[in-house]
């Protein structure tokens, strides 16, 4: 491995030491495509898609051949299944990081989200003649899919409280309610929701009420009412739309793995993505501390006949969001780490980590790129307010903050009888060490015995 690449100048030794030959080779190639496919062309990409906002530009099109015929495409799906190109969680977690430094080259090659989500999804609990429908279409990029969970008139904090009703007959799901942020019915691409509600509402466990099954995206009685802007952006042309089910109703086959077990497929589908979210989080993190070293350097911006960067403040910002942005890829690439070693049941809490920190620090770090620039780090002449957009969304994107916050710490509480049973011990050996030394028993710490 050439340390000096760019690909892996900023990975830990630890995370070097574990990327196989065939991984670096990967994340070179993905390093390459981003810098000169993606990157340069993102003033001709937005100039396309001025022209119709809700039809993906051909220069997506374009670029999703070409990056399929270079091997580049699907890249996130784990190595146990078999439709995977072979990475470890840990070694594609790299290649997300690259794809973030431009917000739409993960779907160039595939790796967008909800897309990873799905097609993990659809690979790990569907039949093989449902993988046959809808994965294999997905996985060859002729048809896009989204997830539908969110809900407008329900705590999203609690999916517990998903309340869009599934009637389940002998031959057809009939679905009723409204639903939020799925991907807009806009785009003729889009060909599938996957869909999660309640088909057994009293169910003593509220864990056994709801089921997953899929929607062809234009199915009769489903109306996408309009699109939801995300402060203030559209998103086009995915989108995030507002949706209407009247009476929709589905072949029963199209359930995933059977009624009654939706969290456990949301919960099979959402870790995964936390990385790859956090991943992409951190490259599009990584590009914005270049423009601030840029504008840090700039000879024609000399406020007071010094360089911003010659500024003592400035220089301490820089030197945090440095040390920030690489702790940040310690915590994710860990996160990664653990799934590959100990499944992503046992990653619960890092993933957690992951999930809570990256988005948060991720804005806080844009915010100062932006705070650099002045006026102008607010306008269209960079691409940070739209790096700060999406920091911003993505705290709320897969479950918000305090959900993920309230769980790490019952889990942390959860813990304190064993502590406690063991500084208790401390005491009780320090009282015997005060008896053998001739000093005088005087209690500390926390338990007073």
């Amino acid at each position: 491995m050439d340390r000096n690449h760019p690909a892996f100048a900023r990975l830990p030794p630890w995370v070097q030491s574990k990327i196989r030959p065939q991984a670096v080779e990967t994340i070179k190639k993905v390093w390459d495509w981003v810098e000169t496919e993606c990157v340069p062309a993102e003033p001709i990409m937005k100039a396309q898609l001025a022209n119709d906002r809700w039809k993906t530009p051909q220069l997506m099109h374009d670029l999703r051949a070409k990056a399929k015929a270079a091997g580049l495409f699907n890249l996130f799906l784990p190595n146990h299944f078999k439709e995977s190109p072979g990475l470890t969680n840990l070694e594609y977690g790299c290649c997300a990081e690259i794809m973030g430094r431009c917000y739409w080259a993960a779907q160039t090659m595939n790796c967008q989200a909800p897309e990873t989500g799905n097609i993990e999804l659809l690979a790990k609990f569907c039949t093989d003649e449902q993988k046959a429908k809808w994965l294999k279409p997905c996985m060859e990029g002729t048809m896009s899919s989204a997830y539908s969970m969110t809900e407008p008139d329900r705590a999203s904090s609690d999916a517990t409280n998903i309340g869009c009703r599934m009637e389940i007959t002998d031959t057809e799901v009939i679905i009723n309610g409204r639903k939020l942020y799925g991907n807009a019915q806009w785009n003729e691409d889009l060909g599938i929701y996957i869909l999660m509600g309640c088909s057994d509402p009293n169910n003593p466990n509220p864990w056994n009420r709801h089921t997953t099954v899929v929607v062809p995206a234009r199915a009769p009685g489903l109306t996408m009412k309009r699109n939801i802007t995300i402060m203030g952006y559209d998103h086009a042309p995915e989108g995030h739309g507002e949706y209407v089910y009247e009476n929709v109703r589905v072949p029963k086959e199209n359930i995933i793995l059977g009624p009654g077990r939706a969290f456990e497929i949301a919960q099979g589908r959402l870790g995964p993505g936390r990385i790859h979210h956090a991943m992409r989080l951190i490259g599009q993190t990584e590009r914005a501390y270049e423009l601030a070293l840029i504008r840090c350097t700039d000879p024609i911006k000399k406020p007071r006949g010094k360089l911003i960067g010659e500024f003592d403040s400035n220089i301490e910002r820089i030197a945090t969001m440095r040390l920030e942005l690489d702790s940040m890829r310690q915590v994710v690439l860990n996160a990664a780490d653990t799934m590959d070693l100990y499944g992503g049941k046992a990653a619960k809490y890092v993933i957690a980590q992951s999930k809570i920190l990256i988005p948060k620090m991720a804005e806080e770090i844009i915010n100062e790129c932006m705070q650099m620039f002045g006026g102008q780090g607010l306008t269209q002449h960079t691409a940070l307010p739209e790096m700060w957009t999406y920091a911003r969304f993505v705290r709320v994107a897969d479950g918000p903050d305090s959900a993920h916050k309230h769980q790490v710490g019952r889990d942390q509480i959860k813990t304190a009888p064993n502590i406690r049973e063991r500084h208790k011990k401390y005491q009780q050996i320090h009282k015997q060490l005060c008896e053998t030394h001739g000093v005088e028993y005087v209690p500390y710490g926390a338990i007073d015995y």
